[in-house]
């Protein structure tokens, strides 16, 4: 009886193989034919061939934004400028280590900024920097990490600007996160209380600056951006000691975001732990909302289990729907209401508040191909994939209504996409 057992389920295990197999060659001949993907994978290597400004919204280069097509640059770009507009980052680099969000030629400086940055070293160009967020040094390193991989020019690590090299320079950035934004209770980096990635404050106050109203607060998103960047320092450095002290810290701070960060009993992260008071009335129940772009980001730094994420993405399919929104790049879910809002915040469904991402939405496909759900990302990409070619070209962002918002030739949606163009095709040619 034993061994009859034993047989069948040999012969169940064959019989699930052998359909998984034939559905993944199905699934293969269906991304390889559509021809919408290899469309959309030209037009954004189009776009990126022009230079690394983020949209035509934005004149200038933003280190988070370059960051999510560093990839595509290096294929589309001279490598030596691409060296040339990272090692300027550095120029504006304070003196306590921290990094700028970007810079821009003094000629294209056309907004009211009051809070400006000067280089002696650059000085034909404008710093700027959004300082309710915490992810400038952490896109800058990821970066330059990307960079290296793709051209292998480990050279830079050893530039020097203004007298340090860049692995000095980038040390000191990790320095001003631990000196400047640390919260020693909880481990883990803070920032001014935002939705999710994004970089407006809730309250109301200055918009994109800390100031007397701003609320500090901890987020997964700006502790994943951190767990990549260690990951990253590890591999760049090449003592054995520091190599163990870049291991340490990115253990540590995996550790400390999930155990502060998420909720096992709802799988998913909370939005915010407020180090003294939050901005939002006792009354309001923040942890109903769903942060879609951090838990893209804290995927893919190697924060959830398969089986969370698989739980994780029904979740954001049922959000989705029940939002009305045009794909999964949904940004939060149930948006923020209207009346808990300060002055400067978007209404519910408009830009950072339940706007739809691709910038973020692509980075989610780009998870669910790496862990195994490649059905889920090619079906869910479908509506991404084909707006582009309705509305010809990248946009910033989509409305409720499916209509483009924002910044036009927005090269983060394009170098998202072609990433996830990427994956699906080297995921169909292995299953063919």
């Amino acid at each position: 009886m034993m061994r009859f057992v034993s047989f069948i389920g040999i012969i169940l295990c064959i019989l699930s193989c052998q359909l998984r197999e034939n559905g993944n060659k199905e699934l293969s001949r269906v991304i390889l034919s559509d021809t919408i993907l290899y469309q959309v994978d030209e037009k954004a290597r189009e776009l990126i061939s022009r230079g690394f400004y983020a949209g035509s919204g934005y004149q200038m280069v933003w280190s988070r934004d370059l960051n999510t097509f560093m990839e595509l640059s290096c294929e589309q770009y001279n490598p030596n400028i691409i060296r040339e507009n990272l090692l300027m980052f550095f120029d504006f680099q304070g003196e306590n280590g921290e990094l700028l969000d970007g810079y821009v030629p003094i000629e294209g400086f056309t907004w009211d900024d009051p809070n400006t940055y000067k280089s002696i070293t650059a000085p034909n160009h404008i710093g700027f920097k959004n300082t309710v967020e915490t992810d400038q040094e952490t896109s800058l390193i990821q970066a330059i990490a990307k960079y290296i991989a793709k051209t292998n020019d480990k050279s830079i690590l050893w530039a020097k600007v203004d007298g340090r090299t860049v692995y000095e320079r980038l040390k000191l950035a990790i320095n001003f996160l631990m000196t400047e934004r640390y919260s020693e209770k909880y481990g883990l980096i803070i920032g001014a209380t935002t939705f999710d990635w994004g970089d407006v404050q809730v309250e109301g106050g200055a918009v994109v600056d800390v100031d007397e109203l701003t609320h500090w607060s901890i987020d997964v998103y700006d502790n994943a951006m951190f767990v990549l960047a260690l990951k990253d320092m590890y591999s760049f450095a090449t003592n054995p000691e520091e190599k163990e002290h870049w291991q340490a810290m990115y253990d540590n701070f995996k550790l400390n975001t999930k155990k502060h960060l998420w909720d096992c009993e709802k799988n998913k992260f909370i939005p915010h732990i407020y180090i003294e008071d939050s901005p939002f009335p006792s009354d309001f129940d923040e942890n109903a909302i769903h942060y879609h772009g951090g838990t893209a980001v804290a995927m893919e730094a190697g924060l959830l289990t398969k089986l969370e994420i698989e739980k994780v993405i029904e979740q954001m399919k049922v959000n989705v729907k029940l939002s009305g929104a045009p794909s999964i790049g949904l940004t939060v879910y149930p948006p923020y209401p209207e009346n808990l809002l300060g002055k400067n915040v978007s209404k519910p469904y408009d830009y950072q508040n339940g706007g739809d991402w691709t910038w973020f939405g692509g980075r989610l496909l780009q998870q669910f191909i790496d862990y195994g759900f490649v059905e889920d990302a090619y079906t869910l990409g479908r509506p991404m994939f084909e707006r582009v070619i309705l509305n010809n070209g990248f946009y910033e962002w989509y409305a409720i209504d499916g209509t483009p918002r924002g910044s036009a030739d927005f090269k983060g949606s394009a170098g998202v996409l072609a990433n996830v163009v990427k994956a699906l095709h080297e995921w169909a040619e292995k299953n063919k």
